[in-house]
């Protein structure tokens, strides 16, 4: 005895060897025994032997039309044997019953499986859609085959030119557009990008690099929404000085200025004022939302997506010519730049002049002399109280190479795209950026330890064990020699400073602080600020690299030099460029080589280069 039976889903023939009732021992045409149900079971027979069954069975089912079948059928539910008789007579062969069973199983849109050989056709509605949807996939594969055929030519289809940007920043797996260039991109062995290059599909190097970090970091673009005219700002007492601010060139976002005023008995009074915007952007305001969405001001060689639209920037902005609100500390100090008190106030502050980094003479840090230029005086007293506030933290003095780059939009650079880049070296840690971190660091702790001394939460940088972290309480923060250091000295461009700059007011004014220590969004806004610092930097960093690479293509760079920093790294001068250089043999580190600049590839921002002797009979760069 022989017989049809299901074994994972699977429809199978075999010889009956021991009939158990609940299950039998069955030999399947392959020779393999099997343990299977009765309840598996679906035909039995005698000849002709399961074999002969199954040839006959799969040649009779290639000849039935699952249409036919859908039509002669009953709306109910069915056995195969009983269509199996309504098809072929009263008394169907094993094959033919085996037939239907198989063409059955073979036509899931057509026929609904409900059980043990029994099925129920499809609702017409359902049976038309899915016919449907197979045409439709038999179109997408066809149109799919025709645009690998145009990629594999490298050419760029225009459906796949219109996708570009998904295709690039954005991959949607079931896109046509994209199944179409992963096929083609299989069949050449390289990678999508390789392969829309090929294409000459890219944009700009500078631009694939661009949108590809906005794509993942500011998915809704770059963009601000509509927002509302700012409030109307309380009337503040006028501060009576005359302020100045020190940033770089480029600097539009000016969040700190400085002030020097003599008081009677002849100490001074050194003000540092602090832009206020957090008057205008209260908690759960539609300008805090946008600053909460972007976080910080982003930050790139050449260009930056400031943190708050340009209408609040400006407001608030510390400009020459105007006074401005400002969260200010009042430092009395001796001639000699000691200090004795401190206070802090909200006032109205008028700014005097915006001087520049590349514009400041380092005279202030010299003994006084005549026809010194102007702000000196001013620039001493606030370099002898940096000097105090440096020497009670404990602070090493030390000077490390750091580069500006600027980049020139309307000229020309590297393989004809836009942008001539300039990389200019500056010694960090001279005697004005020494002046300007005490005091930021000085009022950093300063109100950290007013809020922690009030009771005011706030959002703090702490530092142990050489691991930095942000906390809502206060830490110590051993780099520095502080015991507290909160983050407040940059509310236009960092949303943690914004955060911080509400409970100061509400501190200063004895109100109630907009978030209290245990405050969920404050926890939220912590995390969310200190991934997507660390992503901003990140960008900058690469950023940086992608500018030195253009840079050595614009100036058709073919070697440099550098210091070896260990094994086959090397840190190349006057660059802020490390790059890997096979064939570098077991030097020690700072040993100066000789790097032959082989090929740059702006879109993988790679360089690839080897070793080319020895440096060191050359100057060591100054």
């Amino acid at each position: 005895m022989h017989l049809l039976f299901e074994d994972d889903g699977q429809l199978k023939a075999g010889s009956i060897l021991a009939d158990q009732e609940t299950s039998l021992a069955v030999e399947t045409v392959s020779g393999k025994r099997l343990k299977v149900k009765a309840a598996n079971v679906l035909l039995r027979f005698a000849t002709p032997g399961p074999q002969d069954v199954v040839s006959q069975a799969q040649r009779l089912a290639a000849e039935l039309d699952p249409q036919f079948l859908w039509e002669a059928s009953d709306d109910g539910d069915f056995g195969f044997a009983e269509l199996a008789q309504e098809y072929y007579g009263r008394s169907p062969t094993p094959a033919q019953s085996a037939a239907i069973a198989l063409a059955l199983a073979a036509a899931p849109m057509y026929f609904y499986k409900r059980g043990k050989g029994r099925y129920r056709r499809a609702p017409p509605d359902a049976l038309k859609a899915a016919l449907a949807s197979v045409e439709r996939k038999a179109r997408d594969a066809k149109q799919v085959e025709a645009w690998v055929a145009e990629l594999e030519a490298h050419r760029l289809p225009q459906p796949l030119r219109d996708d570009l940007d998904m295709l690039l920043y954005r991959p949607e797996k079931n896109a046509l557009t994209w199944k179409a260039l992963m096929a083609a991109c299989s069949a050449l062995n390289v990678s999508p990008l390789e392969l829309l290059a090929a294409c000459e599909a890219l944009p700009s190097s500078y631009e694939f690099h661009f949108k590809r970090f906005i794509a993942t970091a500011l998915p809704g673009g770059v963009e601000f929404p509509a927002t509302p005219a700012l409030p109307v700002l309380p009337v503040l007492d006028i501060a009576k000085v005359q302020a100045f601010s020190i940033d770089d060139a480029t600097t539009t976002e000016i969040d700190d200025a400085f002030s020097v005023r003599e008081l009677d008995g002849g100490n001074l009074e050194i003000g540092i004022h602090i832009a206020c915007p957090a008057l205008a952007i209260p908690r759960a305001s539609e300008l805090d939302a946008i600053a909460r969405a972007r976080l910080s001001t982003v930050y790139m060689p050449g260009r930056k997506l400031t943190m708050l639209p340009e209408h609040v920037v400006d407001a608030f902005s510390l400009r020459e010519g105007a006074r401005h609100p400002a969260l200010s500390l009042y430092v009395e100090t001796t001639r000699e730049g000691r200090p004795l008190r401190q206070t802090s106030r909200l006032d109205s502050v008028p700014i005097t002049a915006n001087l520049r980094h590349d514009a400041v003479s380092e005279t202030f840090a010299l003994p006084a002399a005549p026809d010194e230029p102007r702000w000196t005086p001013e620039l001493r007293a606030l370099w002898q109280l940096a000097q105090h506030l440096s020497g009670e933290r404990g602070a090493k003095e030390t000077e490390r190479e750091e580069f500006s780059f600027y980049v020139d939009w309307d000229a020309e650079g590297a393989n004809g795209e836009h942008g001539r880049v300039t990389i200019v070296p500056r010694k960090r840690g001279s005697p004005l950026d020494r002046l300007i971190a005490e005091l930021m660091i000085y009022v950093n702790n300063t109100w950290g330890r007013a809020l922690a001394d009030a009771g005011i939460a706030g959002i703090y940088r702490v530092q142990a064990a050489g691991k930095v972290k942000m906390s809502t309480r206060a830490g110590e923060h051993q780099g520095l020699g502080l015991s507290h250091y909160l983050w407040a000295s940059s509310p236009l461009r960092r949303y943690s400073d914004l955060v911080n700059q509400r409970q100061l007011l509400a501190w200063l004014g004895g109100e109630g602080a907009p978030y209290a220590e245990n405050d969920a969004e404050l926890f939220a806004a912590l995390a969310d600020f200190e991934a997507t610092y660390a992503q901003y930097a990140d960008f900058q960093d690469r950023m940086e690299r992608y500018w030195c690479l253009r840079w050595l293509v614009q100036e058709h760079v073919q070697e440099v030099t550098g210091a070896v920093i260990r094994d086959d790294l090397v840190r190349c001068d006057r660059l802020p460029l490390i790059v890997k250089v096979p064939g570098v043999p077991a030097l020690a580190a700072d040993t100066r080589v000789r790097v032959a600049i082989l090929r740059v590839d702006l879109l993988e921002a790679a360089v690839e280069c080897r070793f080319a002797g020895l440096a060191e009979n050359l100057p060591t760069p100054v």
